[in-house]
């Protein structure tokens, strides 16, 4: 079976300068599709109608945060299986071990570097069939 492409991506932030740094990087250096929401909520109304290949999730966002939103996104219809990775500080062993518990394909770290980042997420878009 052919490996898709990976093209549309969905991130959440909900800091505005991380959202500035990480579109420059994902869309002018990886050259992917990127759609910006700037919280939970914003990402489960916009999810369906982008359908995105790969959801990049923010863990630390006021209201809905990165794991209540990615169980809302779960409970939408077509979401169970879109790959999603988390971007968080908070990346100890346990708490990297409890994203994936909660169904993150991987765990990016904050601050991330925004000339590598298009790369990182290509990687783990390789390694997910794995």
């Amino acid at each position: 079976m052919a490996e898709q492409a990976l093209q549309r991506i969905l991130y959440v932030e909900d800091e505005p300068d991380i959202q500035m740094v990480a579109r420059i990087a994902l869309e002018t250096v990886g050259g992917f599709q990127l759609l910006v929401c700037s919280s939970g909520q914003e990402a489960v109304a916009a999810a369906p109608t982008y359908a995105p290949d790969l959801i990049l999730l923010d863990v630390m966002m006021p209201g809905l945060d990165g794991p209540a939103t990615l169980a809302a996104l779960r409970a939408l219809p077509g979401f169970d299986q879109t790959p999603v990775v988390f971007m968080t500080a908070k990346v100890q062993a346990g708490e990297v071990a409890r994203y994936r518990q909660l169904g993150a394909l991987d765990v990016i770290a904050k601050p991330f570097d925004p000339m590598t980042l298009a790369a990182t997420v290509r990687g783990i878009w390789a390694t997910r069939q794995g």
